[in-house]
């Protein structure tokens, strides 16, 4: 080699001529428990002007997005034909029901279907640091007793069924 290549390829740094393979993709993300629990506390303010429920976005990926929900009253039961749902409860209470037909279906959305209730299904109790996951195109509804509330972390996993 050269000694002017040799003094070109000293400057140049590896990542430049191509990029390493232990480099992320794209950046890291981190929302810590005290973090999203803040973030839940504006969620419950903001759910007392609406409908008892309010959520946000906290970042969308290529294949999966991060969601923050806030929940002080039952949703409605719903199916998402291309999404998984993966729910963290970070505090309260709620009973999913997963499984079983969708009264009074209707479609909200192109893959994206709700109603008032589930007939039939299978309840699992939700309690902080409890992990759900409920596959793309499987009937789930959130329901809630009395005054419980609940906040979750919600992943929106693509799948398909």
């Amino acid at each position: 080699m050269e000694p002017i290549e040799k003094a070109i390829l000293k400057d140049l740094s590896l990542d430049e001529i191509s990029p390493s393979p232990l480099k992320p993709k794209c950046s890291v993300d981190h929302w810590s428990h005290a973090v999203l629990l803040e973030r839940g506390a504006y969620l419950r303010k903001m759910a007392k002007y609406g409908d008892g429920s309010a959520s946000e976005t906290l970042k969308e990926y290529p294949q999966h997005a991060a969601m923050l929900s806030f929940r002080s009253r039952s949703g409605e039961a719903e199916v998402h034909e291309q999404f998984a749902d993966l729910f963290v409860v970070l505090s309260g209470a709620a009973t999913l029901v997963t499984g079983g037909r969708v009264v009074g279906a209707r479609i909200v959305a192109p893959g994206e279907t709700r109603g008032a209730s589930l007939d039939g299904g299978t309840e699992q109790s939700l309690r902080p640091g409890d992990v759900e996951h409920v596959p793309a195109g499987t009937p789930h509804q959130m329901l809630l007793k009395g005054d419980d509330t609940v906040t979750c972390l919600v992943m929106k996993v693509q799948e398909t069924v």
